[in-house]
């Protein structure tokens, strides 16, 4: 008696499915012939997102972002310092992406450097590119001048962004005390306001400084003449809440001052958080993120700006083409001598691939409904049209049927049962995905018997 209860349980269950399936089906119909092309009104019929269940924040203020490839990106010990025509190729890539700032190097490292943050600058201006050039350097006149010099030599305005330490072990390491460090940063600050230079101050490990230190540091930096300050998580310690608290916190010290001054957040991944942490940054009302390509920099890194990117165009806080996104990470990768991991976000050759029966059978089945949004989307967080890229479908030992029919059908060739069992006879005796010559050497075989 009670096995027939859970058999028509069962079949009740069954039939629940398939009628709340065609239902759905009817529903997805109706929603398409409203949606946008983008098939947002598809999204709220198939894509339930816990993510916005209690609503997601929103940055109070548009988002910039700042472009810190050819500058703090170069200080990792494993990148190739690239020649000026590929910093120049790099430059294109980010106004095609429409990156608002990128720091173009370090005038104050010699003439080589100094020579090559001229005709940066100097290339923005005449080929009108939208993108806001900077420098960084050191609170010493031995960095500022140069920068001063650039932007005379190149006439583009070229700001500043001069950086001190400020936490506790630094100042112990380096024998500093509060007094020197806002004598220094009083001097700085004014001598590079007298050369005409827009001034961005910048704490050194922020997110391991004293509250008081960093309200009188900012606070004499506004009022020698900064408009912009810049949060630095530079060893990569700050948490999320860390970050939320210490935004806060300085909101507080910028509306002391009675001043406009922005806000900047320049994290590092030493902890694997610097993704999130710059996503809590502007949502807790930063201006500006700083990142680099692919994440490169010192040590683990720097945030990465094109996972950053496609994170905040999925939360909706910015909306801009990622087309090119790829051509911008290649560019960067061969530039600076860099290897892109197979399965990094996004960019990675695995990152829109799949081996696996179950998933190619549901990505098959969109694809043969001529539903190209569903099958972008159906074992895809990262639509890959969005991002330049496309959905593949790979034969391997994790393979089914549905795999080498859609390998199959990607390349208009013809095939049977037999075919199919040969080729997925060979997947599953393999250690690795098949190559297309080795599929292709199969189905010559076929043939010649």
């Amino acid at each position: 008696m009670q096995g027939h209860q859970r058999s028509d349980a069962g079949a009740g269950l069954n039939s629940s499915g398939a009628s709340a399936i065609l239902v759905l089906d009817w529903l997805v119909k109706e929603v398409g012939t409203v949606s946008d092309a983008n098939g947002h009104g598809r999204e709220e019929a198939l894509l339930y997102d816990w993510n916005a269940v209690a609503g997601t924040p929103a940055p109070p203020r548009p988002v910039e972002l700042n472009d810190e490839t050819l500058r703090d990106g170069l200080q990792s010990p494993s990148v190739r310092h690239p020649p000026l025509e590929r910093k120049l190729e790099l430059l294109h890539h980010m106004e095609a992406l429409r990156i608002d700032a990128a720091n173009i190097g370090y005038a104050g490292a010699g003439p080589q450097a100094l020579a090559d943050v001229v005709a940066l600058a100097g290339e923005i201006g005449r080929a009108g590119l939208s993108i806001w050039p900077n420098c960084a350097g050191r609170t010493t006149a031995a960095d500022i001048e140069p920068i001063a010099e650039a932007q005379q030599r190149s006439g583009v305005r070229i700001a500043a962004h001069i950086f001190l330490g400020s936490s506790p072990i630094r100042q112990y390491a380096e024998g500093w005390d509060l007094d020197f460090l806002l004598r220094t940063t009083e001097q700085a600050v004014g001598l590079a306001r007298s050369l005409d230079l827009d001034v961005m101050f910048v704490t050194e490990d922020t997110t391991r400084a004293r509250a008081e230190d960093l309200r009188a540091l900012y606070t004499t930096a506004i009022e020698s003449g900064a408009t912009r300050i810049c949060l630095a998580d530079t060893v990569g310690h700050a948490t999320p809440w860390g970050v939320r608290n210490l935004v806060r916190f300085i909101h507080g010290v910028v509306a002391g001052s009675g001043e406009d001054v922005r806000i900047d957040w320049h994290g590092h991944r030493d902890r694997g958080l610097d993704v999130i942490n710059s996503l809590v940054a502007l949502a807790e009302g930063v201006d500006r993120i700083h990142a680099c390509a692919l994440g490169i920099g010192e040590r683990a890194g720097n945030t990465p700006l094109d996972v950053l990117l496609v994170n905040l165009k999925l939360l909706g806080w910015i909306e801009r083409d990622l087309r090119t996104l790829p051509a911008y990470c290649r560019a960067a990768a061969d530039a600076l001598g860099v290897p892109i991991p197979c399965n990094y976000p996004v960019i990675g050759e695995d990152a829109f691939q799949t081996s696996t029966g179950v998933h190619a059978s549901a990505i098959l089945k969109a694809l043969r409904r001529g539903d190209a949004w569903l099958a972008d989307r159906v074992y895809s967080s990262v639509p890959a049209a969005d991002c330049g890229r496309e959905q593949t479908i790979t034969v391997g030992p994790m393979s089914g049927q549905a795999n080498v029919v859609a390998w199959l059908d990607a390349r208009g060739l013809p095939h049977d049962g037999p075919t199919l069992e040969r080729i997925l006879a060979v997947a599953k005796a393999s250690d690795h995905v098949l190559e297309e010559r080795e599929i292709m050497g199969i189905l010559a075989r076929g043939a010649a018997a």
